[in-house]
């Protein structure tokens, strides 16, 4: 592809030329979301589309609303099964076919378990006297029960069962709780209860076994009006030994630690490779480590015949490398870490590590002004780093052996009164790219991967002229996976890093009613700069703010510098759309965002 230039098929027809030229292309009536045939569960679903601004564009004979130049963006509810909308402009027709799919499991028919709904339904292993907890979906007024290592355990029905909306709800301002009309049943029990028995109300239950071991899949049993039904469950239980647990070591450069069993559950601090811990549990293709984490086994290895991992630690040093301060913490494993930054603060726990500290070797340094330590449980020891400035510039975690490096970037050199952001280097990331990586889409169909690039190109002299050094992760349409740009951060350690995106919403939202910037960070060293952007943008441009969020991206994931990810706008609304592709807008928000940076870096400096 030639660069600046742009393609766009649309209705058959493939147009090339300038990005703003293809925005504004004036097109027959078309649909560019949802597809024909779209499944979803929401009750609403918006259409994006356009059509030659003159005349009307009704959907099933109800006209709606567009912007001057002839985009538009309603929303309309959703019942369950298909929905047809016929959109018609002059002799013009489409026709979208919606469905929309329950969003709770499905209820039992007759007397029977609901679909599905038995758990566990992966196979699950956990310590003894752990509580095992299992449940079902069932019709009310039914007695359930699961049977398991001899044990009988009655599943309770659950009054006012609650399910919460996902993450991307708050975005809409939909993350109220859920109540579930199918009626849930649950019970728990201990594994190899000391006490061998627990009761549960009138029921004697206890899963009891008499050594460790494969326990076999649970049988669920119903009775209801004189029926009784049976169904095996799909998840094993195994009751692990505590003599000698097994060992792991992360295998992947950076291990995923979560907070549960799924990508559902948050992460936590990244695990550095060669890391190891004890298993104390696993849960389908995830393990879970002795410190509380949960890793999937294939970023792992097992190492045999390995001695529970713990260690000592003495002292500790820091040198100077390359504009970092590197802190080694000498230890006889490699031990698993959690990282905490705070205001002025950097704070380091390793767990399954006892202190035998009496000297730390910590000289005057560029980032930090002292270093303080405390054994604060058992076998954990945490190290707060005091800071010498507010604004954190990265940091890195590696294991050289057996021993832990921690790095500490050194700021960068002070602007110059003309050119003040000399001495930083400003990667720039153009959201999208490639033949599948469209992003979101205009009404037109104009794809937001050519519009970040665009602007991207704006952008990038103006920060060169104000003395920055410029990177790109994308300089033409390439085709670049997310953990390849975090990866590209990764290896070129700008200063900061600014992911270039425009917005976009779930089926739930309302496309013509939102509207605005807004500005994603994830690490407490990147929430300054992302407030300090966010806010100038909204106040210079004279745009609606759509917030800033602390979200769990990958472009906001790097430690390496201060990152942050930022949502010009809603390719989605028609009014929006409109102001995002007008070339004098364009102008305005590249100025504006390179004097966010320049006040940004004068406010820390």
């Amino acid at each position: 592809m030639m660069k600046g230039l742009a393609w766009l098929a649309f209705g058959g027809m493939t147009v090339i030329g300038t990005p703003a030229a293809i925005a504004q292309t004036e097109q027959p009536l078309g649909v560019v979301y949802p597809p024909d045939g779209h499944e979803t569960t929401a009750a609403q679903i918006f259409l994006i589309g356009t059509a030659a601004p003159t005349g009307e564009v009704t959907v099933n004979g109800q006209q709606i609303d567009r912007s001057p130049a002839g985009h538009f963006a309603p929303s309309f509810p959703l019942a369950l099964g298909e929905n047809t909308f016929t959109l018609q402009h002059g002799s013009e027709t489409v026709v979208i076919r919606v469905i929309r799919n329950p969003s709770e499991p499905p209820a039992p028919v007759g007397v029977s378990f609901g679909e599905g709904s038995l758990s566990p339904a992966v196979d699950i292993a956990r310590m003894p006297g752990e509580t095992v907890c299992f449940g079902a979906i069932a019709p009310p007024n039914a007695t359930v029960s699961v049977q398991i290592a001899g044990a009988q355990i009655p599943l309770l029905p659950q009054s006012g069962a609650i399910d919460l909306p996902p993450n991307s709800a708050v975005l809409t301002s939909q993350n109220q709780p859920i109540s579930l009309t199918a009626q849930q049943y649950r019970g728990c029990a201990p594994l190899n209860a000391p006490s061998g028995a627990l009761f549960y109300g009138n029921n004697l239950a206890a899963i009891a076994p008499a050594t460790s071991g494969d326990l076999g899949q649970p049988e669920f049993q119903l009775r209801l009006n004189g029926e009784t039904v049976t169904q095996t469950g799909t998840g094993r239980v195994e009751l692990l030994s505590p003599v000698n647990p097994p060992v792991i070591e992360v295998t992947a450069a950076s291990g995923t630690a979560r907070s549960g069993a799924s990508t559902d559950f948050s992460r936590l601090t990244p695990l550095p490779q060669g890391t190891r811990a004890s298993v104390t549990g696993r849960e389908g293709e995830w393990l879970r480590l002795d410190y509380g984490a949960w890793i999937r086994a294939s970023e792992t290895r097992t190492v045999e015949s390995a001695a529970l991992p713990r260690s000592i630690i003495r002292s500790v040093t820091t040198r100077q490398a390359n504009g970092w301060t590197e802190v080694v913490f000498p230890l006889q494993v490699p031990v698993p870490v959690s990282v905490t930054q705070g205001d002025r603060t950097f704070t380091l726990t390793l767990h399954n590590t006892i202190a035998q500290t009496d000297t730390i070797r910590a000289d005057a340094d560029v980032v930090i002004d002292r270093l303080d330590w405390q054994q604060i449980a058992p076998d954990r020891v945490q190290y707060t780093f005091n800071l010498k400035s507010a604004q954190q510039w990265g940091y890195k975690l590696r294991y050289e052996g057996t021993s832990l490096i921690l790095s500490l970037r050194h700021p960068p050199q002070p602007g110059t009164r003309q050119q003040p952001l000399a001495g930083m280097r400003i990667l720039l990331d153009p959201g999208h790219g490639g033949p599948e990586d469209f992003g979101a889409r205009g009404p037109t169909g104009y794809p937001e991967k050519a519009q970040t690039l665009a602007i991207a190109n704006l952008i990038r002299p103006r920060l060169e002229a104000l003395g920055a050094t410029v990177l790109m992760t994308r300089e033409d349409d390439a085709d670049l996976l997310p953990q390849d740009r975090v990866n590209l951060i990764n290896e070129l350690e700008p200063t900061i890093a600014l992911s270039l995106h425009y917005n976009a919403l779930p089926d739930e939202g309302n496309a013509e009613d939102t509207a605005g910037i807004s500005t994603f960070w994830y690490n407490a060293q990147a929430h300054d700069l992302a407030q300090v952007i966010h806010d100038q943008l909204v106040q210079r441009l004279d745009r609606p703010s759509y917030g800033v969020y602390w979200n769990n991206l990958a472009l906001t994931r790097p430690t390496v510098a201060p990152s942050v990810l930022l949502e010009f706008g809603f390719m989605i609304n028609p009014e929006e759309f409109e102001w995002i592709v007008d070339p004098q807008q364009q102008e305005r928000l590249a100025d504006a965002l390179a004097q966010s940076l320049v006040d940004w870096r004068r406010s820390i400096e």
